[in-house]
């Protein structure tokens, strides 16, 4: 089509976060993260350019979970970022996002993983391919706002056949023994329309965040925000909350699920989910601790909407039958849904849902969300804490997915003042109002970032390529 293009030079920052208070993820805790953003110039036939943003947190802990310190795994995330910018300048295909973007994560991305692992070394642990797509995302991202900046249009009005070359028959297959048919489908098709202006969020509970009063030690963070649960709650009017729990330790998980419970009962919360971050084995784990919630806290467990990635997120080696748990609540896919070949393994095991994520890339989330939706799955569109230019994708996702209940959003808890610059630009998605965020100053092309409104000082460049 006239509207094809190719990406042409990239331009890769990489930007330093301190969290406030720590964030606990499964066995480890984050303190800090670093952003990668990128600025991708895309060019189509006639020669006209057009620069998108895409970001994401290079989240160590959840990327690729291991002794490994924290520092070795981020040094390989961040050389892997360079490798890509070098290989998406690079990328000779042209077209649609979509289709460029299935192309690159589907024949260029393993190689480029591969040989990153092997300049590491026969002895150095891999790293998985969850931290290579995280990487991959910002740049991906990039090229579908450089896209719709191309053509002056909101990118989620080009997943159609006015602009695609090819239909979902092309980019996806259906489960077997289903009379589902992507013939002459586009994404449009799955989306929500209109797409809302508002949002119920869901507020992290992590592992190591402060229920009450008497867990005060007196070293908590004094910068205006609030530090204990019910503050929280009552600043933001919070319905919903998101319970990180450990997998490993079924007592402190049952009390914590009670402790939290009876907390938003008391403040008028309608919903809870639990997250158990890839640590659980066994089904019966998580089937014990539904069962006495049912039994002995009725009221939590109606209040408990899904149920969250309990399982290691390497599907392939850990095809663990858990039609038991989702028969009890909504069982949602979350690390372990990489892409829609996975979701469509996960669905035969008896998982019910998937958690979208737009830090597997903008092309996987959309195709995973047609996949699933197609299929009969339910959806959730959840954060990896994003801050910044990452937020705007992040919840525009969410709009269109048409999700369980609106969208996690937390990164205002954990680094609020990293976003300040965007923040004075669009106020209702860096804090939460009346439980909700607000996408109404989200307008104009690509995303509609309104990056050059944004009064964001970046620095130095890490990394430039271009044809």
């Amino acid at each position: 089509m006239k509207t094809d293009i190719s990406p042409v030079a990239v331009d890769l920052y990489f930007i330093p976060v301190e969290t406030r208070i720590p964030l606990k993820f499964g066995p480890e805790t984050t303190t800090e993260v670093v952003c990668a953003r990128v600025a991708m110039t895309a060019a189509n036939k006639q020669g006209q350019r057009a620069q998108g943003w895409g970001e994401t947190p290079l989240s160590v802990q959840w990327t690729w979970p291991s002794s490994l310190s924290y520092q070795e795994r981020c040094d390989a995330l961040q050389q892997f970022c360079r490798m890509l910018a070098e290989a998406w300048a690079g990328f000779e295909r042209q077209g649609h996002p979509m289709e460029l973007g299935s192309e690159f994560v589907e024949s260029v991305l393993p190689g480029l993983l591969g040989r990153l692992n092997r300049e590491r070394g026969e002895q150095a642990e891999p790293m998985p391919h969850l931290a290579a797509l995280v990487c991959c995302s910002a740049f991906d991202v990039a090229l579908h706002d450089a896209y719709g900046k191309l053509l002056e249009r909101d990118v989620y009005s080009t997943y159609n056949a006015e602009f695609m070359n090819e239909d979902l028959s092309d980019l996806l297959e259906t489960a077997e023994g289903c009379n589902v048919s992507f013939e002459g489908k586009y994404p449009q098709d799955f989306f929500i329309s209109p797409a809302p202006k508002t949002m119920p969020a869901w507020h992290l509970v992590g592992g190591k965040d402060l229920l009450d009063a008497s867990e005060l030690t007196g070293q908590e963070p004094d910068d205006g925000y609030p530090v204990l649960l019910r503050d929280w709650i009552k600043r933001d009017g919070l319905t919903c909350l998101k319970v990180k729990l450990r997998g490993n330790d079924s007592a402190w998980d049952y009390e914590r699920l009670i402790r939290v419970g009876e907390i938003a009962i008391n403040n008028d919360v309608q919903w809870l989910t639990s997250d158990f971050n890839c640590t659980v084995t066994d089904p019966a784990y998580v089937n014990e601790i539904l069962d006495r919630l049912i039994r002995d806290y009725p009221g939590i467990y109606q209040m408990i909407l899904y149920v969250e990635q309990p399982f290691p997120y390497d599907l392939e080696k850990n095809q663990i039958d858990v039609h038991s748990v989702s028969a009890r609540k909504p069982l949602f896919m979350d690390e372990s849904a990489h892409d829609w070949k996975l979701i469509r393994l996960g669905r035969t095991l008896g998982w019910t849902g998937v958690a979208l994520k737009t830090c597997k890339t903008q092309t996987g989330a959309l195709l995973s969300l047609c996949w699933a939706k197609a299929h009969g799955m339910t959806l959730m569109v959840q954060d990896l804490t994003n801050p910044m230019l990452a937020q705007i994708p992040h919840v525009r996702l969410a709009a269109h997915a048409g999700t369980i209940m609106g969208v996690e959003t937390n990164a205002m808890q954990f680094y609020p003042a990293a976003s300040a610059a965007e923040e004075a630009l669009h106020p209702g998605l860096y804090r939460r109002r009346n439980g909700q965020v607000d996408l109404s100053t989200i307008k104009g092309p690509g995303f509609g970032y309104r990056a050059d409104e944004i009064k964001r000082d970046l620095p130095e460049l890490a990394a430039h390529f271009e044809k």
